[in-house]
C-alpha cells in the first residue's frame, strides 16, 4: 500500500553576535552557544527560555484529546492526533486502534533513516508474501480514505499514512518517521506525532531485515489502548521524550 521509495555550526564570530541582539540570540539558539560576549543577549536569551518552558496553566494546554497506545513487542508507542487538519485520517486511525484491527499486525517494513510500516491485517496470517497489500478504511472492506495532504513535514516522529499508487487510496497501513525524509512531504497524510517511545521506533527500524525491508523476526503490535489525556500532560510526555532523545544522541 506504501508506494516505494529508496532509502538512501557550530561556532558563531563575535562579529555575529555584535549585530543585533535579537539576531544574535537566533543565531544562538540555532547554534547552540552562548552569549558570552554580550549582557543584553545573554538577558533576552533567559527570557527567551523562560518563556519556552512548559507550563500546564497557559491556556493551549487546557483540555483534553485522545492518544493511542501501540504496545508493541519492544515496548509502548504512544501517538497524539492532528484532528484540525486531518479529520478523516484521525478518524480512520482511531476507530482501527478501537475494533481491533491494528491487534495482531506487524511493522512489516523498516527503513533505518525512513520510517517502519505497519497496520496492514494481512500481517496477521502466515503468508509474509502478502504484507503490505492489504487494509480498507474505516468504512469497511473495499473502501478508501481520500488524502489530506498538509504542510506538516515528515520528520522524525511523525505518524503518516501509507497509501496505493492512486492519491486517494489510504485504508490501514500507516508508517511512523524514524528520521526526517522531505520527498515524502505533501505526498502523504501527516495525521499525528509520537509523544512517548521514539526509542521503541529505533528497536524497532534497527531489526535485521531481508532485502524487501520485512523484519526477520516479528516486530508486532500486540495491544491498542485508546485514551483521554489532559494536553497537559501530552506536552509534558512529548517533551519528556524529545529531551531524553537528544541526551542519547548528543553523548
Amino acid at each position: 500500500m506504501f508506494s516505494r521509495v529508496n532509502g538512501s555550526s557550530r561556532g558563531i564570530s563575535n562579529l555575529a553576535i555584535l549585530l543585533t541582539a535579537l539576531f544574535a540570540l537566533v543565531l544562538i539558539a540555532g547554534c547552540g552557544g552562548t552569549a558570552k560576549d554580550s549582557g543584553s543577549a545573554e538577558k533576552m536569551e533567559d527570557a527567551a527560555e523562560s518563556k519556552s518552558e512548559f507550563n500546564a496553566d497557559q491556556p493551549e494546554f487546557q483540555g483534553n484529546e485522545t492518544v493511542a497506545i501501540l504496545k508493541t513487542t519492544q515496548g509502548d508507542i504512544t501517538v497524539r492526533f492532528f484532528a484540525e487538519i486531518s479529520p478523516e485520517h484521525v478518524k480512520n486511525f482511531i476507530s482501527h486502534c478501537e475494533s481491533g484491527l491494528y491487534k495482531g499486525t506487524l511493522f512489516h517494513r523498516v527503513i533505518p533513516g525512513m520510517m517502519i510500516q505497519g497496520g496492514d491485517p494481512n500481517s496477521k496470517d502466515d503468508d509474509p508474501s502478502n504484507d503490505g497489500m492489504g487494509g480498507y478504511s474505516y468504512r469497511g472492506p473495499g473502501t478508501m480514505l481520500d488524502a489530506e495532504f498538509n504542510d506538516i513535514p515528515h520528520t522524525r516522529g511523525k505518524l503518516s499514512m501509507a497509501r496505493g499508487p492512486q492519491v486517494n487510496s489510504a485504508g490501514s497501513q500507516f508508517f511512523v518517521m524514524h528520521a526526517q525524509y522531505p520527498s515524502l512531504n505533501g505526498k502523504y497524510t501527516v495525521f499525528g506525532e509520537v509523544i512517548d517511545g521514539i526509542e521503541v521506533v529505533d528497536f524497532i527500524v534497527n531489526s535485521p531485515r531481508d532485502r524487501r525491508d520485512r523484519p526477520n523476526e516479528d516486530q508486532r503490535i500486540v495491544d491498542v489502548l485508546v485514551e483521554e489525556w489532559s494536553v497537559a500532560d501530552v506536552e509534558k510526555s512529548k517533551k519528556a521524550m524529545w529531551a531524553e532523545d537528544e541526551a542519547v544522541h548528543n553523548k
